[in-house]
């Protein structure tokens, strides 16, 4: 779906275009539906429109189930109305360091735990799936999210075990420098450690074969010479050498830690991987203007959901790092 003309190219165009209610409602079915609204449960296009309450009604379901545009996005079982669903969508794919809940909360008029939460359901429709492998010239690098043990509280502290015990989360990241066809992107993912049994099989499995791989001196990169052309660049010597570097991830941790640490503080282990996706998608598609942005995350919001049960992480104790499900059909890319 590309934005035509009329489609609202600023945030005060977005406003003014989905506070009418048609419209937001028209955007949502044209979304959804470009080929004629169809239930989301037997796939029948046999369907009633009531527009009294804006729903349908199949009529090829045996109990005439009746579903409304929302089912099966995030927005699903969600009281918000669309006009604010998409100015949050508007607000949170277009602020280069992201947008707190408490911002959201006073921007909408909506409770803070409400603002986080649609945050929350945003980031699910932010994480792209792509199968594509990178190749050429590709950067590998890794980084440690979370707070210093210092500055947390001694309560805070015993519960993570002390000093001693004391861990950030490791995050492994994964650029392709520009090509001719398209501009850099970065693939990121929370892994359990430095080592080698973690970051090599994910290099292995995103990046191509042959494909030029720079690093820096970390001997968990060492066995990559086998199916690529791997360059080092030793960091207490040089940070470049010629096109041996890995400039391009150091300046995307720049971004995301002053994301993190300016606008969202801290970040629970269990809900980072979330954040990445949304710095990542930012970043990969920061050559397009604030509306087409906006339509890729738009969507992403159809056939995926979150639940508050799963989002609060209940199980998790503090301090622990969870990855996301392995189970997931979409990654970031």
């Amino acid at each position: 779906m590309q934005p035509d003309n009329k489609f609202p190219q600023t945030l005060h165009e977005a406003i003014q275009f989905f506070a009418r209610e048609d419209n937001a409602f028209d955007f949502m079915v044209n979304l959804r539906w470009a080929y004629g609204v169809e239930c989301p449960r037997c796939e029948s296009k046999e369907v009633s429109f009531i527009s009294s309450r804006k729903v349908w009604e199949c009529k090829h379901c045996k109990t005439k189930k009746q579903f409304s545009a929302k089912v099966g996005t995030i927005f699903e079982d969600s009281p918000v109305g669309l006009d604010k669903w998409f100015c949050a969508i508007w607000l949170l794919v277009n602020a280069k360091n992201g947008i707190s809940s408490y911002e959201l909360h006073r921007s909408l008029g909506v409770t803070q735990k409400t603002a986080w939460f649609m945050l929350q359901r945003i980031r699910v429709a932010m994480r792209t799936g792509s199968f594509k492998k990178m190749s050429g010239h590709v950067e590998a690098d890794e980084t440690f999210i979370g707070a210093k043990a210092r500055n947390l509280s001694p309560g805070r502290r015993a519960a993570r075990g002390g000093d001693a015990s004391f861990r950030k989360t490791a995050v492994l990241g994964l650029l392709e420098r520009n090509t001719v066809e398209s501009s850099s992107r970065v693939h990121l993912k929370v892994v359990e450690s430095v080592r080698r049994f973690d970051l090599d099989p994910e290099v292995r499995e995103r990046v191509e074969k042959g494909s030029n791989v720079y690093t820096d001196k970390l001997r968990s990169y060492e066995k990559l010479a086998d199916n690529y052309v791997h360059q080092v660049i030793d960091h207490a010597e040089c940070y470049a050498k010629g096109l041996v570097h890995t400039n391009g991830l150091e300046n995307f941790w720049s971004l995301l830690k002053r994301a993190i640490r300016g606008t969202y503080v801290n970040v629970e282990p269990f809900h980072l991987f979330r954040y990445l996706d949304e710095q990542a998608f930012r970043f990969n598609e920061r050559k397009d203007n604030d509306a087409g942005r906006f339509i890729k995350a738009a969507v992403g919001i159809i056939g995926k959901g979150l639940r508050y049960a799963e989002l609060t992480g209940k199980g998790a104790k503090e301090g622990e790092t969870v990855l996301p499900p392995p189970s997931m059909p979409w990654e970031t890319a």
